[in-house]
């Protein structure tokens, strides 16, 4: 039988994270494949839409980056991001979706290892967890 590949929606902060997983790439780091990023100005930009429509589009996982607390470019957009992720795995739970699908990491520009890391540990829980089967739906 086949491994379980899932689908993964990773979104990432232009000056920060975007940069982090840039440094990956150009470092040949081995990431597993089942990513796609979104590149946002912030990760405070991220609205709890934008997560559901991920599940709702087929996604089996989704992964907030940005900067870390105190380095954001507009100042406190990842505090914000901070905030809204822990609303959003509440309002993932009462809709019955488990909150392991959703994650939020603090990557900066310099730590393409860690986005390496970060990623492939995530795809790795959703992979245990096996298919959303589209697990929001309207």
């Amino acid at each position: 039988m086949k491994e379980f590949q899932p689908k993964i929606v990773v979104f990432c902060c232009n000056w920060c994270s975007y940069a982090g997983a840039d440094l990956a790439g150009v470092s040949r780091l081995q990431i597993d494949p089942n990513f796609r990023i979104i590149r946002t100005m912030c990760s405070g930009r991220i609205e709890p839409e934008f997560v559901l429509s991920a599940f709702e589009k087929g996604a089996d996982g989704v992964m907030i980056t940005g900067c870390h607390p105190g380095d954001c470019h507009y100042i406190s957009g990842n505090y914000k991001t901070l905030r809204r992720y822990h609303f959003m795995k509440v309002l993932l739970e009462e809709l019955g979706i488990d909150t392991r699908r959703i994650g939020l990491k603090f990557i900066s520009a310099g730590e393409g290892i860690e986005f390496q890391n970060t990623v492939n540990s995530f795809v790795e829980q959703v992979r245990i967890l096996g298919p959303s089967n589209g697990a929001y739906k309207e």
